[in-house]
């Protein structure tokens, strides 16, 4: 073969075949970022233990912003039962009333935890008496919302009364249910009745928002466990820098979605079965 025949064959052979490996590179690169429905990343904002703050400082604030979030409703809680109609108003926004147990029951053998009532001292249940409680608080917020479908919070993260594992009643009732165990999740490998989630307690906008990027940077759901907004819990975010989090996802909504713990749940589910 002459030499510029070899020459121009040879670069062509190379084009393509850098051609092949860009063409090989990029869609799946393309496909990793759009695993949430078609956003790099998810992000799920939820509430624990109806707080009086929840309905002053957050539902405002979401419902001007065009987010939804999840909040975890205890019944027996006084905040609940003092404010329904209100509760009732945030779930006609289109905010998941999640089931948090009527009496929030917690391992009460625990270190710390004196304010544990022994009637509702966790390691003193049997399964069915907590599956008999979580039913009822279903029906409870059944009959504020009409839904049938929604989350579960374990109280305190726990997921054994006495000696037992419930985590199977709550696979009969919920299509998924939300841990505390801090980590961010992928599309593929997230066990949908332990979803990680990271507690605030005091940090700042920024470090909220760092996580958010982490979330990004790795495809990734991160679910906010929030309690005290503005007050109320001794688990605490300042309403600044709730704000300065809220702000930043809402600028950058291009790249995250913000959906209910329920919708993000059954997006999952879905893409499963495809």
């Amino acid at each position: 073969m002459p030499l510029l025949n070899w020459v121009v064959s040879h670069r062509r052979m190379s084009i393509g075949l850098g051609g092949l490996l860009i063409a090989l590179h990029f869609p799946a690169a393309g496909q990793d970022e759009a695993v949430w429905k078609g956003k790099p990343c998810a992000v799920v904002l939820t509430y624990d233990d109806a707080l009086n703050v929840h309905l002053d400082n957050v539902v405002p604030i979401l419902d001007s912003l065009g987010f939804k979030g999840t909040f975890y409703i205890s019944g027996f809680f006084p905040s609940f039962r003092q404010r329904v109609r209100d509760w009732v108003s945030a779930a006609g926004e289109g905010h998941e009333l999640g089931n948090h147990t009527l009496f929030h029951p917690c391992d009460g053998t625990v270190p710390g935890r004196d304010w544990v009532r022994p009637e509702y001292d966790l390691s003193l249940y049997t399964v069915g008496r907590i599956a008999d409680e979580i039913a009822m608080a279903n029906t409870l917020l059944e009959a504020l919302d009409g839904k049938h479908t929604r989350t579960f919070a374990y109280p305190c993260g726990e997921m054994r009364a006495g000696d037992s594992s419930y985590v199977d009643e709550i696979r009969k009732e919920f299509p998924g249910a939300r841990g505390v165990g801090e980590r961010l999740e992928q599309i593929d490998s997230v066990n949908l009745y332990d979803v990680g989630a990271y507690m605030v307690n005091g940090q700042s906008g920024e470090e909220l928002i760092r996580l958010v990027r982490e979330a990004r940077g790795k495809h990734a759901m991160l679910v906010f466990l929030f309690h005290g907004v503005g007050g109320e819990h001794s688990l605490d975010v300042s309403l600044a820098d709730h704000r300065q989090l809220l702000l930043f996802l809402r600028q950058n909504e291009k790249d995250v979605w913000v959906a209910p713990m329920r919708e993000v749940v059954e997006y999952v589910r879905e893409r499963s079965r495809q």
